[in-house]
């Protein structure tokens, strides 16, 4: 879709969608820029509440991965016009999962747009606030880099699984958990450690954006499989056949830029693919603060790894 995204030569842009970063940047002072975001889609989980937390912590996360911080929202709600009188407030209680979100952040929905639709459709367009040299990109991994991921993967196959009433309370509950944490204690460690490029794990998984990374950064990288924090009780569900169309796509369109060790069997390589909803930060960060750098992730209370290594070469990934 970006190729229809004309572009438009103005010097205060600081980051664009040509390096396909999490949010835009743009500088209104030698000291201050301003960045901006949009996310939407529609609900993957059953609760209403829930699905409205998921939704706004989602949108957040774009803000955080470019070390920003957020300063106001806006609601984007689409939603079909006949539930709104049928007895249940099934927008109230997105719009209020929402709302809880951004106030645990910190910020403001200060309005939005709604419009009638058959498919339920939430979340925001987030403005967030950066120092221009302080801006974490997609483009700045480095050869000797090591790569932190800051949640674990596998909340698209939940989804999925929750769809077809498989997976058990426990399994949502964590993935519930995972999706509605907010990224805000995970950037500023990252922004402490000196990272030198981010991004957040959403819809084209770990993979995909690694792959992102690696392109608008021109090196390759190394993944260890086994590394990888994964929510419990996934990998049985990928067994069971329950895995998203999108996790497929993913898949299959990192074939030619990915080669997998024999060791690494297919429910791990699927994982590793999976789309993700409101997923972690990926850092790349000089080997001497990744420790420290996990260290103080997992203090915080996030299930963060070392995953991998950045190295010389194309944007291609090993995973061994």
């Amino acid at each position: 879709m970006l190729r229809y995204v004309p572009g438009f030569p103005d010097p205060a842009v600081l980051v664009d969608a040509s390096t396909a970063d999490d949010a835009a940047v743009y500088r209104i002072a030698p000291d201050r820029a301003l960045v901006a975001t949009a996310d939407f889609f529609t609900p993957i989980i059953d609760d209403a509440y829930d699905f409205g937390r998921i939704a706004a912590a989602n949108a957040l996360s774009d803000i955080y991965a470019m070390g920003a911080r957020p300063l106001f929202a806006l609601n984007l709600v689409a939603f079909p016009r006949a539930l709104l009188s049928d007895g249940e407030d099934l927008l109230g209680d997105i719009l209020r999962g929402g709302a809880d979100v951004a106030r645990k952040a910190g910020i403001p929905i200060v309005g939005g747009h709604s419009i009638d639709d058959p498919e339920p459709k939430y979340g925001l367009s987030v403005i967030g606030e950066v120092h221009p040299d302080r801006i974490v990109r997609n483009a700045g991994a480095r050869a000797g880099d090591v790569l932190v991921l800051t949640k674990a993967i596998g909340t698209g196959v939940v989804a999925t699984a929750i769809k077809r009433e498989a997976a058990s309370e426990d399994l949502v509950a964590a993935a519930v958990a995972s999706m509605t944490r907010l990224n805000d204690r995970a950037s500023a460690l990252m922004l402490d450690a000196g990272a030198h490029a981010a991004t957040d794990i959403t819809g084209f998984g770990l993979i995909g954006h690694l792959l992102e990374m690696l392109r608008a950064s021109g090196v390759a990288a190394e993944i260890e499989a086994a590394a990888v924090p994964i929510l419990p009780g996934v990998r049985t569900l990928i067994e069971q056949g329950h895995v998203p169309g999108g996790t497929k796509r993913n898949y299959a369109d990192a074939e030619g830029s990915v080669t997998w060790d024999t060791a690494v069997d297919e429910v791990t390589r699927t994982l590793l693919c999976d789309a993700q909803t409101s997923g972690g930060l990926l850092i790349s960060v000089a080997p001497a603060r990744a420790h420290e750098l996990v260290d103080a992730l997992r203090r915080e209370g996030h299930e963060a790894g070392l995953i991998g290594n950045v190295v010389e070469g194309d944007a291609t990934v090993h995973v061994g």
